[in-house]
């Protein structure tokens, strides 16, 4: 390895800005062609792609550890189910109303509701600052899901995407939670391919009910792109990158870099759809990215001066995921 790409993987500080533009793009994606992109379809052939990107490299490991897998299938299945299948098929559904830019910015919430859920399934008690943080969030939540107009909220006529959309983020939180009972025994890779596989299997039926319904995935040039560009880039390469930035940087400064996919994603979609930014957009991402540094930062201060090695699973405790989108 060259000395300029060693320094580049070793102190990997270009690629927190590769891992959330790939997700935006998948958002994006999903928001421009909504209408003729079956969710099904495309939340099962992008696991597909991306585990026969990476299969090859690793069949030894799985064969090695299929033991492990198959005793520890259920958590398995779990986190396949929540942040495999059911996350990307209701971001699918949701940006088919919902603009690319509110979706993102929703999706910027996702590092707060995991102490909300760790609380509730590992019985974890979150601090008084993370609660405030968490609240803070949430009114910034309320800004974008409102769209700036509170008496929406209050007249329950919040949009169908939008709430679609906020379910998808707490399944994923879900899926981050459900992270800590991950078996340790198993490698990174060999985990995420087991997950995949496992999303794969579950989305099958959804897939031949759509099939059934006449849904069915276009072999047109734009939605193979699109298929191989979510397929190996939002859903390995980013992946990858991203826990190799939680490994080496550590899991407070990856996480602030994640609220990166709400700017691009506001900005490409301004570009490439035509979406305005308006100002309640703004807020919102202002009051969420606010109530982030409140509930994460105050960790960081209180942290080791010294650096240490932070594991892809270290990511988790800290409202973090191993793999995203």
């Amino acid at each position: 390895m060259s000395a300029p790409a060693d320094l580049f993987w070793r102190r990997p500080y270009a690629l927190l800005l590769l891992s959330p533009l790939a997700w935006a793009g998948n958002l994006l994606i999903g928001r421009a062609y909504g209408d003729t992109l079956p969710p099904f379809s495309l939340a099962f052939w992008r696991w597909i792609v991306a585990t026969a990107c990476v299969v090859p490299f690793i069949w030894r490991d799985l064969g090695a550890h299929a033991r492990t897998m198959l005793r520890h299938w259920p958590i398995i299945a779990a986190c396949g189910a929540t942040g495999f299948a059911g996350y990307p098929v209701l971001n699918y559904i949701a940006l088919q109303t919902t603009p690319a830019a509110s979706a993102a910015m929703l999706n910027s919430a996702l590092p707060l509701m995991v102490p909300l859920l760790a609380w509730a399934v590992a019985g974890e008690t979150p601090s008084l600052r993370t609660i405030l943080g968490i609240a803070l969030s949430f009114v910034g939540v309320g800004v974008i899901v409102s769209r700036g107009e509170w008496s929406v909220l209050a007249s329950f006529g919040v949009g169908r995407g939008e709430l679609i959309m906020l379910a998808a983020v707490a399944l994923f939180a879900l899926y981050c939670t459900l992270l800590r009972y991950r078996p340790k025994e198993l490698p990174d890779l060999v985990f995420l391919t087991a997950t995949m596989l496992a999303a794969a299997l579950l989305l099958l039926p959804l897939l031949a009910w759509e099939m059934h319904a006449g849904r069915v995935y276009p072999l047109q040039p734009y939605a193979i792109v699109s298929l191989l560009f979510i397929g190996i880039f939002a859903s390995l390469i980013a992946n990858i990158f991203w826990s190799h930035c939680v490994a080496t940087l550590g899991a407070t400064l990856t996480g602030a870099s994640f609220h990166l996919m709400a700017v691009y994603a506001a900005l490409l979609a301004a570009l490439l759809l035509g979406e305005p930014i308006r100002g309640f957009h703004l807020i919102g991402i202002a009051l969420i990215l606010a109530g982030f540094a409140l509930a994460t930062f105050a960790q960081a201060a209180v942290a080791s001066p010294v650096r240490r090695r932070e594991s892809p699973a270290a990511a988790v405790g800290s409202g973090l995921p191993l793999a995203r989108e």
